[in-house]
């Protein structure tokens, strides 16, 4: 079969690691260490996939801009005390040899901070898998498109010939601004009815329809 897609993007949180849940309770339980507004489950999910300062002014609008580098420390504390009980979603290795095995380019792209993603892929066995990661703390946050495009630039790939993957309309914003095309995952932190706007080649609802989408179309 002919490739469509020289290389693949994938965000982490939501789309190949089962972190939601984790992520949105270590925002609320920041937010009350540090007595500001505790954001509903959906608010707190909605900034899933944002570099970590955004993410946090957008989670607690209420809180002095000087107290942000406080909230981000409790963040933290919060969510590395528990991220080595975190897994990849259910077939999500087999789905990333595949597709290394069809000599697509795949890198990461996502709102985690350097520290946090090494770690997890070191958690997940995952080092040596990606040709090139980014993350928010070492390039512009979501949905600006430079995280994107230095992907792009440091592959080699085209923007007509990369596929974005993730959860969230942070990461299919990313894409429409970088000028690639994109598929959304619904099992991730935001409902799939907002993915509509953006128009992505599809929406699947799992890893395994993910993986069979992928070998059929890209």
């Amino acid at each position: 079969m002919t490739r469509r897609f020289d290389l693949i993007v994938f965000d982490w949180d939501g789309t190949l690691f089962d972190s939601t849940a984790l992520i949105v309770r270590c925002i609320q339980d920041a937010c009350r260490d540090v007595g500001a507004t505790v954001p509903s489950d959906v608010d707190a999910a909605y900034v899933i996939g944002l570099g970590l300062h955004d993410a946090l002014r957008h989670a607690a609008p209420g809180l002095p801009v000087v107290r942000y580098r406080e909230l981000g420390l409790r963040y933290r504390h919060h969510y590395f005390a528990h991220q080595h009980g975190l897994s990849m979603f259910p077939g999500t290795l087999e789905m990333l040899k595949a597709l290394k095995a069809r000599h697509h380019g795949l890198a990461v792209a996502t709102g985690k901070g350097r520290r946090g993603l090494d770690e997890a892929l070191a958690h997940a066995q995952l080092q040596g898998l990606f040709d090139a990661t980014r993350t928010a703390d070492e390039t512009a946050s979501k949905p600006d498109p430079r995280m994107l495009n230095e992907l792009m630039r440091e592959l080699g790939a085209e923007p007509g010939r990369t596929l974005m993957i993730g959860d969230t309309t942070h990461d299919l914003q990313l894409a429409v601004n970088a000028g690639t095309s994109h598929v959304a995952v619904s099992y991730g932190a935001h409902d799939h009815a907002s993915f509509a706007d953006f128009s992505p080649l599809a929406v699947v609802h799992s890893t395994h329809e993910l993986h069979d989408w992928l070998l059929q179309h890209a």
